[in-house]
């Protein structure tokens, strides 16, 4: 019974690694004119920070916090736009080693936001109200 228990615990730190997103990335499916970056870096095994900001013309038109945190045994990402006093918290409601995603219903757009491992790239949407918003990101150094 003790195996079984410790295959279970390996196999859930495998799958509670969100290392993946970690490092600097640039939007490549930009508006043209405007570039939108990311980066991610790893506070703890159950704290990852991130944060997302969009420039044109070397001017900051907007930025968010993200934090990505274990509490309680489920995952939150909490997202803090800069007009915003509090962060947005959307509960992980299914991941794996390659992706993820949170949902927040009280909200209408977005309601669902999906990080997933596209090769070298990580891929990002977010969605609700019927729309949807894709994002592609490139590793950059």
């Amino acid at each position: 019974m003790s195996k079984t228990n410790e295959n279970l615990s390996e196999s859930t730190e495998i799958i509670d690694n969100f290392d993946w997103l970690l490092g600097k990335w640039k939007r490549n499916n930009e508006e043209i004119g405007k570039e939108t970056f990311e980066k991610w870096e790893k506070k703890s095994n159950t704290e990852y920070l991130g944060l997302g900001f969009t420039m044109q013309n070397g001017d900051t038109l907007k930025q968010e916090k993200i934090r990505l945190i274990k509490s309680n045994n489920n995952w939150y990402l909490k997202v803090q736009p800069q007009d915003e006093p509090e962060p947005i918290t959307f509960k992980m409601t299914s991941f794996n080693e390659q992706e993820f995603i949170c949902e927040n219903k009280d909200l209408d757009f977005p309601n669902k936001i999906k990080y997933w491992k596209n090769k070298d790239k990580i891929n990002a949407s977010v969605s609700g109200e019927g729309m949807e918003i894709p994002f592609e990101f490139e590793r950059i150094k």
